[in-house]
């Protein structure tokens, strides 16, 4: 459905990405993992057109969608639900969902509550009042008011206790059993490679290593980088 092909992106003159590759299948949860600053956010913010790709192909469905703007690559069916989560902290739960579904007519909230059944009872709760973990369910959850055909999620994890982790990653195989495919670029890898069925290793803005999650968990060299285990 994703299919990335030797993309290089950067911010001006400064190159952040070299001949980046990756595909992503319609049901399917993918990882993406590497050390801080290796361009994970870089790439997200390129596949959703935040950023220009300066090289290489990017296609949804089978057509380049690389050259986008923002909205358009968004009404395509990808949504980026971004690092630090973003919510609208001064609107209610409700009126962040109903952003979410700025593209569709069908602005039902009942499919994602049944996933967040926690957002439920907060539905006129000022966002920024939230726990992190609420608002992370929200900020989910408002990703998902668009039905998309690929969700890109960039760190899950990011100030949230591990159990409310557990909770969240929990919910990502329901996402993509319903038919929204997944990108999640997470630094607890242990949780991310868990979760999805095939991941890839970016650092210093190339992929190294890729393939079954469960694979390189067990890997040595995956092990000892990012869990410090032999």
């Amino acid at each position: 459905m994703l299919d990335v092909e030797n993309l290089a992106a950067g911010y001006g003159r400064v190159q952040v990405l070299w001949d980046v590759s990756l595909q992503v299948q319609r049901h399917e949860i993918v990882a993406l993992i590497g050390p801080n600053g290796a361009g994970k956010t870089t790439l997200l913010r390129a596949l959703s057109g935040i950023i220009p790709v300066a090289g290489g192909t990017v296609r949804l469905h089978g057509k380049p969608i690389n050259g986008r703007s923002v909205e358009d690559i968004a009404y395509r069916g990808v949504t980026h639900v971004p690092e630090g989560r973003r919510l609208f902290a001064g609107l209610t739960v409700r009126e962040n969902l109903l952003l979410g579904a700025w593209r569709r007519r069908d602005k039902n909230l009942e499919p994602v509550l049944e996933l967040f059944p926690n957002l439920r009872g907060r539905l006129n709760q000022v966002a920024g009042s939230m726990s992190g973990g609420e608002q992370q369910m929200c900020a989910i959850a408002r990703g998902l008011m668009s039905q998309p055909a690929l969700m890109m999620i960039d760190e899950l994890s990011l100030g949230l206790a591990p159990k409310v982790v557990e909770e969240i990653m929990q919910r990502l195989p329901d996402i993509a059993a319903s038919g929204t495919a997944i990108l999640v670029v997470e630094q607890d890898v242990d949780a991310a490679l868990t979760v999805a069925e095939r991941a890839y290793v970016l650092e210093n803005g190339h992929i190294t290593m890729d393939g079954q999650a469960a694979s390189l968990l067990a890997d040595p060299k995956i092990r000892m980088a990012y869990l410090g285990v032999a």
